[in-house]
């Protein structure tokens, strides 16, 4: 699934797909009640696939990959609600991803994650895997974009 499609806008409830765009910013819809609405150049927006999640070892973890270790440890269920507690919360999210820390993610991010997820979830949006982002193999098995390796003039068989 293509995260950078979905969207997180500072000051408003849950989260948006955008369609296209304008001059003075987007044109996004709810994914909670379909309406849609103008985004506006000053708003903070934040796609999905920016998002991380910091971690104890040297590099933070992408939301997708957040995502994709809820998913499994849930088996592709929904989360908790996050009115659970903050200590349940805590457990969760620990569950899920032991290298989270819990020095820089606080309690309402971990929320806002979850509340993400369960809102994925309920629209069916729960393929979190990795594209291949780099060279596809056509139906000859080259790479596309790269040339066929061509014979060596000196080792002819």
């Amino acid at each position: 699934m293509d995260l950078s499609k979905i969207l997180a806008i500072s000051g408003k409830p849950g989260l948006y797909k955008m369609l296209s765009q304008t001059k003075s910013g987007f044109i996004v819809e709810s994914l909670t009640e379909g309406k849609r609405l103008p985004v506006f150049a000053h708003e903070r927006v934040s796609s999905l696939e920016e998002i991380s999640i910091f971690t104890t070892a040297e590099e933070d973890l992408p939301l997708k990959e957040v995502f994709r270790k809820i998913q499994a440890k849930t088996e592709n269920g929904k989360v908790p609600e996050p009115k659970a507690g903050n200590e349940a919360i805590k457990k969760f999210f620990l569950d899920c991803i032991p290298e989270y820390d819990p020095e820089r993610v606080y309690v309402s991010d971990m929320k806002k994650v979850i509340n993400w997820y369960n809102l994925m979830v309920e629209q069916g949006m729960t393929d979190f895997s990795e594209e291949d982002e780099g060279n596809k193999i056509d139906e000859a098995g080259t790479e596309e974009g790269n040339p066929s390796p061509q014979p060596d003039e000196d080792n002819k068989s």
